[in-house]
């Protein structure tokens, strides 16, 4: 019989190889990505007062000025930073997760959780891309 640990491991890794399955589905198609960005722009505007929301928007919004840039071929991103930007809004965005939006408290937890863990594996690029946003504003 399957430990407590085992089973735990076995859905995490479900989980995942769903989101990912998901997310490079999402990036591929140009309707469902402005779908995305406007879902993700809808669930800050509903639940920007949450203080765990709140921790969560600043990486949100450069996750998507990413994605408009990749998307008006202005700043191109790789397959794999495209599609984890991707899954990071879809995490955010979908009601699906580990633990439901609906709870007090907690609710939001693991989707900041996401988002940050993504924000975090792509820092250089996050930070390369900012560099690159404050050339637009100087021209």
């Amino acid at each position: 019989m399957a430990s407590l640990k085992d089973k735990s491991v076995g859905f995490y890794e479900r989980a995942k190889l769903l989101y990912l399955k998901k997310a490079q589905q999402v990036a591929g198609e140009e309707g469902k990505l402005k779908v995305l960005l406007y879902k993700s722009a809808e669930k800050i505007r509903n639940f920007s007062q949450n203080p765990n929301v709140q921790k969560a928007i600043e990486p949100i919004l450069i996750f998507k000025r990413m994605i408009y840039a990749h998307k008006n071929g202005t700043h191109k991103l790789s397959a794999k930073t495209l599609g984890l930007l991707v899954l990071g809004l879809l995490y955010f965005v979908l009601p699906i997760d580990i633990i439901p939006d609906f709870l007090p408290i907690i609710g939001f937890a693991d989707d900041v959780s996401v988002v940050i863990a993504i924000f975090n594996v792509l820092k250089n690029e996050i930070e390369d891309f900012l560099a690159w946003e404050k050339t637009l504003i100087k021209e």
